[in-house]
């Protein structure tokens, strides 16, 4: 069972993370080690080439990321990436992208997790992405 809603993450990220907003992202899921986000189509994040820029992306599967360690620890805000790696698989059409983030080690003081990244309506992923998050202490931790 996860250790936050839906609401109560997409409250969070709405108020402390400004590029949600500006992204359109949205909190579809949050489950124990599990999370997924929606990245709403925007033609403002088109770069040359036609294809949705690589930052708008990182973010996303970020913010995916967070969801995925907040679900297993709960509101520990200060829980942040210490790193972030993206593979570029192939160009995302000008469609909404889904982010599908889990976690693969939750440590006391580290979480690392994986996102996949997949445009709307293809089963093929655009990008892969892993990371880690640096958890500080925190008495819901043991």
């Amino acid at each position: 069972m996860s250790q936050i809603s839906v609401a109560e993450f997409q409250s969070l990220i709405d108020s402390e993370l400004p590029l949600v907003k500006l992204f359109g992202m949205r909190t579809e899921t949050i489950g124990h080690g599990r999370a997924s986000l929606r990245m709403h189509f925007n033609p403002d994040l088109i770069r040359p080439g036609g294809t949705i820029a690589g930052p708008a992306l990182m973010a996303l599967a970020d913010a995916t990321l967070y969801a995925v360690v907040l679900g297993m620890i709960g509101k520990v805000e200060l829980a942040v990436t210490t790193s972030l790696n993206i593979n570029f698989l192939r160009k995302p059409p000008q469609a909404d992208v889904i982010a599908e983030g889990r976690i693969l080690k939750l440590g006391k003081r580290l979480a690392v997790g994986e996102v996949l990244l997949y445009s709307e309506g293809n089963d093929e992923p655009v990008a892969h992405v892993t990371g880690t998050y640096s958890i500080p202490p925190h008495p819901s931790i043991k």
